[in-house]
């Protein structure tokens, strides 16, 4: 097993890391460069979006004919956890969710007309987007068999019912990716459609308060009301719609635990000079045992986080969708980033819970992390499903 990164990819990730350390880092340290939500405004996020791209480091995860630097799964890895040391890092560079994994998808599964109408622009910046599952219960949540939201087809055109919660990014969003029930199949039930957030019959409600920091766009409530798609706007065929959702979440949740893993690090970076200068009863803190015990189980969590994800990218780069390995990383690293961000709170004291630094931020934007994309458990019962059925395969080297 070789765990170096090809010689085009490590020097990829150390010009972003740069990039962060000198153009995106500092921009945090200025209140006035934060709007209403915790998030980066956007008169300065567009300011270091277009330094990103005349440095060459925009949308990395993208074909190259389609505008980005084709990486791999692996090189996105290496390269997001770079982004993800800053928290307003990946939106610099266009991989922020939900437009990263709902780009990814699109050209994964689009056609070469979708791609042009709904894809590029995303691509571009030039528009926000949106991916449309979750409902209120009774409704689809981590279980989409319970989907309400209805399709009828009418000759050359579907008419859509139903309601949508917790959408990350619809207030700021044009294009949309909408999963709804086009018939009663349990396995070919749902469709996928593409929508622009204008057309008459998608309403945003209301903007879902939550403990914060928000992406931008927010969490939305949307009410549905004869919302009429043309056919030609259904992403691929009818009844695919599952198999649309699975495409997507496989590298979404990846590419979350990619970012998270920065963050986590980061994390540790503000607690550890803070450490080596605080003195406390005869010595620094850094010297303390205890102290010592908290930064090693810390920084080893964060490590086995990253060999989890390494290992989940380098299988999706191969064309299998990696389930169990991507459920193993995401339940690691959820957990390994709030303990990051809750070691170097503690370890920093006070001034770790005040808005001094980033540490209770990144604390509040933890917590959502083992509920995203699939909580924790839902995770855990997809690994026991595949340990009853393997048994001691479960364990097989590939």
């Amino acid at each position: 097993m070789d765990f170096t990164l090809p010689k085009d990819i490590e020097a990829l990730r150390r010009r972003y890391r740069h990039f962060v350390e000198t153009r995106i880092l500092p921009l945090e340290d200025d209140p006035a460069n934060y709007d209403a939500h915790e998030n980066i405004r956007t008169e300065v996020l567009e300011e270091v979006r277009a330094r990103a791209k005349a440095d060459g480091l925009w949308a990395p995860q993208m074909p190259v004919a389609l505008g980005g630097l084709g990486l791999p799964v692996v090189g996105m890895a290496a390269c997001y956890e770079e982004m993800g040391r800053s928290i307003f890092g990946p939106v610099v560079f266009n991989c922020a969710a939900p437009d990263d994994g709902n780009m990814i998808l699109l050209a994964k599964v689009a056609n070469e007309a979708q791609k042009e109408r709904w894809l590029r622009p995303i691509i571009e910046g030039r528009v926000r987007s949106a991916f449309a599952m979750t409902e209120p219960a009774p409704g689809a949540g981590s279980d989409p068999s319970l989907m309400r939201t209805r399709a009828e087809r009418k000759g050359d055109r579907w008419i859509v019912n139903g309601r949508k919660w917790f959408i990350t990014g619809a207030e700021a969003a044009r294009h949309n990716i909408l999963i709804a029930r086009t018939s009663d199949d349990p396995r070919k039930g749902l469709s996928a459609f593409l929508v622009d957030s204008e057309r008459p019959g998608w309403n945003i409600v209301r903007r879902i308060p939550i403990m914060g920091p928000e992406e931008h766009g927010g969490h939305c409530e949307i009410v549905i009301e004869n919302l009429e798609i043309p056919d030609e706007d259904r992403l691929m065929e009818v009844g695919d719609g599952l198999k649309v959702t699975q495409i997507r979440l496989g590298t979404a949740r990846l590419t979350h635990c990619m970012r998270w893993l920065g963050m986590a690090k980061r994390a540790l970076e503000i607690a550890s000079p803070y450490v080596a200068e605080r003195d406390s009863f005869g010595l620094k803190l850094r010297d303390h045992e205890g102290v010592q015990w908290r930064l090693a189980e810390a920084a080893m969590e964060i490590e086995i986080g990253r060999l989890l994800t390494m290992r989940a990218a380098a299988k999706l780069d191969t064309g299998d969708f990696a389930r169990k390995e991507v459920s193993m990383a995401k339940i690691h690293v959820a957990d390994a980033l709030h303990t990051a961000v809750d070691t170097a709170i503690q370890l920093c004291g006070a001034r770790g819970y005040s808005k001094d630094t980033r540490l209770e931020w990144m604390y509040r934007y933890a917590r959502q992390a083992r509920l995203v994309d699939g909580a924790s458990e839902v995770h855990k019962m997809v690994l026991a499903r595949n340990l009853l059925k393997d048994g001691l395969n479960f364990w097989d080297w590939p």
